[in-house]
């Protein structure tokens, strides 16, 4: 199967990349690189340094490599930042994805595997963990693009009639996350416990998220090949995790005996939030399995 995966020099869609190459797939990538590392790049995937932004260009790489499915990936992720600059998160991340779906429906794609977030675009949900019929009220640009990315991609996968998957991440953290980057709590506390350095928590340590280990969401990624038509799924343990929880796992795994530093909780930022993936078992047969004292220790091992 011919596989075009974006975002793939960066952490979760490189570990993607070399799990569909491994099943014997043709892959290529386009990452700019602006976040992603050449490092990351798996050195059996055909590589075009280009900006999603840039539909004539992509047009061109469509055309030369004809891929069946489109594992979407690149992306602006930073909450803070998208509050203080929007315009670059929404042409990125929405601009971005409607010229894959041109250039998908153009070239006559089977299928468009979309990695949207479950962390900031329900808000503050009532209900605990939030479900795919939660209502969205992201409170940042950055939830906002996520939100209008996957309206895009139902709008435009009805005009070409190719089928979707959209996947709504919880936290996801593992090997390759980027330690000096806004997002990626794990990496950058990891990062700096192992160098006998405090890290920051903002707000006083009850902030949650729901943590995912990345192999859990390399094999939703794989699964969703072959399942999952035309469906948006959350997934995630359905858990609570607090920023104080963090902490105190990785200060385990890494033996780092100081406080943490606190600043004021950041303005974008849920409060709380958990993910129910029931959906997702139901169908496409996913489950989550890496504990987060497992993934913490197997991520840390690797920093």
């Amino acid at each position: 199967m011919n596989i075009l995966v974006t975002g793939g020099a960066g952490f979760i869609a490189s570990h993607i990349v070399d799990a569909h190459i491994k099943r014997g797939h043709k892959v290529a990538v386009i990452d700019n690189l602006v976040t992603g590392f050449r490092k990351n790049l798996n050195k059996k995937a055909k590589f075009y340094k280009a900006d999603i932004r840039d539909l004539e260009t992509l047009r061109k790489i469509f055309k030369k490599e004809q891929p069946q499915i489109i594992n979407h990936h690149a992306a602006i992720a930073e909450v803070v930042k998208s509050l203080r600059d929007p315009l670059p998160t929404i042409e990125v991340n929405v601009q971005g994805t409607i010229n894959l779906l041109l250039c998908g429906g153009e070239s006559g794609i089977k299928k468009f595997i979309f990695s949207s977030t479950g962390g900031a675009i329900y808000g503050e949900p009532k209900n605990i963990p939030a479900d795919e019929t939660t209502t969205t009220t992201p409170l940042s640009p950055y939830g906002l693009s996520k939100l209008l990315g996957e309206e895009s991609i139902k709008f435009y996968t009805r005009h070409y009639r190719f089928k979707y998957l959209i996947f709504r991440y919880p936290n996801v953290y593992g090997p390759r996350q980027n330690p000096k980057g806004e997002a990626g709590v794990v990496a950058i506390f990891g990062a700096l416990m192992k160098k006998g350095k405090s890290p920051t928590i903002f707000g006083d340590g009850t902030k949650t998220r729901d943590y995912v280990y990345v192999d859990d969401v390399i094999r939703a990624n794989i699964l969703a090949l072959t399942k999952g038509d035309n469906a948006t799924i959350n997934l995630g343990w359905g858990k609570e995790v607090q920023d104080q929880e963090i902490f105190g796992t990785i200060a385990k795994a890494t033996k780092f005996k100081t406080a943490p530093s606190y600043l004021p909780h950041r303005n974008g930022e849920v409060l709380r939030i958990a993910l129910d993936a029931q959906k997702a078992n139901e169908t496409i047969g996913w489950k989550p399995k890496v504990t987060l004292k497992n993934g913490i220790k197997k991520t840390i091992q690797l920093l």
